[in-house]
């Protein structure tokens, strides 16, 4: 395929519809290691029916949804007015409760209000999670750590900085130490991350554009011409995710 092809196509990707957290458009595209842990099975196994939940940063809702937790105890926040628009229909006629906030670390919520708080992969207001939550309750998070796709961002953007580098493991359990929690499991993994095609990493740098600042196919052209022969000859282009898991107590009195 000539490049003038290529870059049509890729070009392409880079207008296809994204909603909620939904990467089905790469399915059979792309390949991402499978965790030690198993994030929804540490939540089930702390997850009672009568508690009061929220899932922080819902996104579309899909993995909250996958809990089946009783709708009427069940809240949300989001701060993405995409996904905002989403979850009013999806999640708000369930009786599930949608609390927006403008950022998507704060929980406009009264204290003392939740029994168990989850937050997958969106920022964190510790001194709003510690609020909110009741005496021992439980906060469980699972986060993208500070080197996610590093060398595939650094590849493609030379110039590129992490943006969240104080996001690694031990500075989010040594801070929320130090707001009284107590640490009761905690997990960090690089699992590797391939790529079929070159037009799955042009959808995906283009959907994640703070770990791709400024990424365009017409300004990365020619490093995706070369992550394109790659693939001709490895077969994939591989990169590292970042990933870790804390479950903590609030030792609240």
């Amino acid at each position: 395929m000539d490049k003038h092809t290529l870059k049509r196509l890729w070009q392409q990707e880079e207008k296809a519809d994204f909603q909620g957290w939904n990467f089905s458009h790469l399915k059979g595209r792309w390949e991402s290691e499978h965790l030690p842990w198993s994030y929804r099975k540490i939540v089930l196994a702390r997850l009672n029916p009568t508690d009061k939940l929220l899932d922080m940063g819902t996104g579309g809702g899909e993995f909250l949804l996958s809990l089946r937790h009783p709708y009427h105890n069940t809240s949300v926040t989001e701060a993405w007015a995409p996904n905002i628009q989403l979850i009013e229909k999806r999640l708000a006629p369930l009786g599930i409760h949608i609390h927006k906030n403008e950022n998507e670390g704060d929980i406009p919520c009264p204290d003392h209000t939740f029994d168990l708080i989850i937050n997958q992969h969106t920022g964190m207001n510790i001194s709003d999670i510690k609020r909110t939550l009741k005496p021992n309750g439980l906060f469980i998070t699972k986060q993208v750590g500070a080197d996610n796709n590093y060398t595939l961002s650094k590849r493609l953007i030379p110039e590129y900085q992490r943006p969240y580098p104080h996001n690694t493991l031990r500075q989010v359990v040594g801070d929320l130490k130090q707001a009284g929690f107590k640490i009761e499991q905690q997990f960090e993994y690089f699992p590797y991350l391939r790529f079929y095609d070159v037009g799955a990493i042009v959808y995906y740098a283009t959907i994640i554009s703070w770990e791709f600042p400024g990424f365009s196919v017409e300004r990365c052209f020619d490093t995706l011409y070369l992550l394109h022969k790659q693939i001709e000859r490895q077969g994939y282009v591989q990169t590292n995710e970042h990933r870790f898991l804390i479950v903590a107590r609030n030792n609240k009195n």
